[in-house]
């Protein structure tokens, strides 16, 4: 759960570059081309005509972190989605079974209850907001 959760906290940050470092990117692509090819968030972006050599300055976070990151948004097209069912089916049981941890009739179970109405309170404020 911490590195799913720690992949999430850093998802958070994927439009700054609080986690990124600048890594230069080299690609051969098609000769000849009259201009050189636009890429979102490439900087010194250099193209070899002859060769179709194009290099370029992207800011990417580390592999590990990408890697993370990756297997927290896939999607069916990847394999490691089935995980991310599974992981989130496991959570919703833990929510779900701690309620059966107390006795209803317990002041600590009403207060649970109160507890799980503010969050699904404060839940809609922050996606109507």
């Amino acid at each position: 759960m911490f590195v799913y959760a720690l992949s999430g906290i850093t998802l958070i940050f994927r439009k700054t570059d609080y986690f990124k470092k600048e890594t230069l990117i080299t690609k051969v692509i098609e000769t000849n081309l009259k201009e050189v090819p636009e890429i979102k968030g490439a900087t010194d972006v250099s193209y070899n005509v002859n060769t179709g050599e194009l290099s370029y300055y992207q800011m990417k976070p580390p592999l590990i972190l990408e890697a993370l990151q990756k297997m927290h948004k896939a999607t069916t097209a990847s394999p490691l989605y089935i995980l991310n069912i599974v992981f989130g089916g496991c959570l919703m049981f833990f929510v779900l079974s701690s309620y059966w941890m107390f006795l209803p009739q317990t002041d600590i179970f009403k207060k649970a209850i109160y507890y799980t109405l503010g969050g699904i309170v404060l839940t809609f404020i922050m996606i109507l907001v």
